[in-house]
């Protein structure tokens, strides 16, 4: 544990406020990552005191003058150890992480929600949906099932199947999904990507969030990182392996105006760079580029055989 967080002075903490700046300043002077979620210590703190403490995160100023009981005190100072000990994510150590707006129940098995694609879910898929009907979305990768279900809750119209490898993944996306009481408006899918038995014929969306990280990178990342299911960030030895499937198979998935939403943060570099022929469209969000490939199917069908070559060439590599 860093050598500048004394448990013993949290003796001298009254209030909801002097837990959360006493949180902060442990965090900073530990030397913390923030990118679950939050990006700076002050934010990630108060996230962690008010959850533990089962208060809303949008708290009236006044109530941050609340006194804490010993025992609230002693709870929120084991957690704040284990943050700084284990480096464990606030999201594990609360079972909890926001998501467009909505709370979702996080363990290990799953990744910590963090996607960009909350915000064009927010939008409405807009432009690149335009006029087309979604009757049949798909999340693939969903993990905890944060992407299908925000999307279910947000367009009740929407049939969305959630898919995934994990069978743990699964179990906490279907809870979550009964959570947001979109449980019946869902279907839960096991399988490898397209090869899932139960997927619908044709989607007008699909969605898919995959591990991106390369392999070499996963072992280099901070330790709050890997805490989480390796399965969901390694991407293979330059972070592709799985959107070069999802790239040449989802046309087979995709109705005919249908669209493909394909998140690979830093490797969507890796991949423009690998098909500088092929005119990618990357979505702009309010933060800038966030390597979040659109591509209608009828595009996907016309890179096919570039695709298909990038893909053969990028697998003998990975052989040798």
């Amino acid at each position: 544990m860093s050598a500048s967080f004394d448990p013993s002075e949290a003796k001298e903490l009254k209030t909801i406020a002097d837990m959360v700046r006493w949180a902060a300043s442990a965090f900073e002077q530990a030397g913390l990552v923030f990118g679950h979620g939050y990006d700076n210590a002050l934010d990630e703190a108060a996230h962690l005191v008010l959850a533990a403490l089962g208060l809303p995160s949008e708290l009236p100023p006044a109530y941050a003058q609340a006194r804490l009981t010993r025992r609230e005190r002693d709870a929120l100072v084991e957690l704040i150890g284990r943050r700084i000990r284990e480096r464990v994510p606030t999201a594990y150590l609360i079972g909890e992480a926001w998501f467009c707006g909505l709370a979702f129940s996080v363990d290990p098995s799953v990744l910590v929600p963090r996607s960009p694609i909350a915000e064009l879910i927010r939008e409405g898929f807009q432009p690149w949906l335009g006029a087309l009907e979604v009757r049949r979305a798909l999340d693939l990768c969903c993990g905890s099932g944060c992407i299908g279900i925000a999307m279910a809750v947000n367009f009740p119209d929407w049939a969305v199947d959630l898919a995934d490898a994990s069978d743990s993944a699964l179990a906490l996306a279907r809870r979550n999904a009964e959570q947001h009481g979109v449980l019946g408006r869902v279907r839960l899918i096991q399988g490898d990507l397209f090869d899932a038995e139960g997927l619908a014929e044709r989607y007008e969306l699909i969605v898919c969030n995959p591990p991106y990280v390369p392999s070499a990178a996963v072992e280099a990342l901070p330790p709050e990182y890997r805490h989480e299911p390796r399965l969901g960030l390694d991407g293979g030895h330059d972070g592709l392996e799985f959107a070069a499937r999802v790239l040449l198979e989802a046309p087979s998935r995709l109705g005919p105006e249908g669209l493909l939403v394909l998140e690979l943060g830093d490797s969507a570099e890796t991949l423009a760079s690998a098909l500088p022929e092929i005119p990618f469209t990357w979505a702009e969000f309010s933060t800038g580029d966030m390597g979040v490939l659109i591509a209608r199917r009828e595009e996907l069908l016309d890179w096919r055989e570039a695709i298909a070559r990038w893909a053969e060439r990028r697998r003998a590599r990975g052989a040798s």
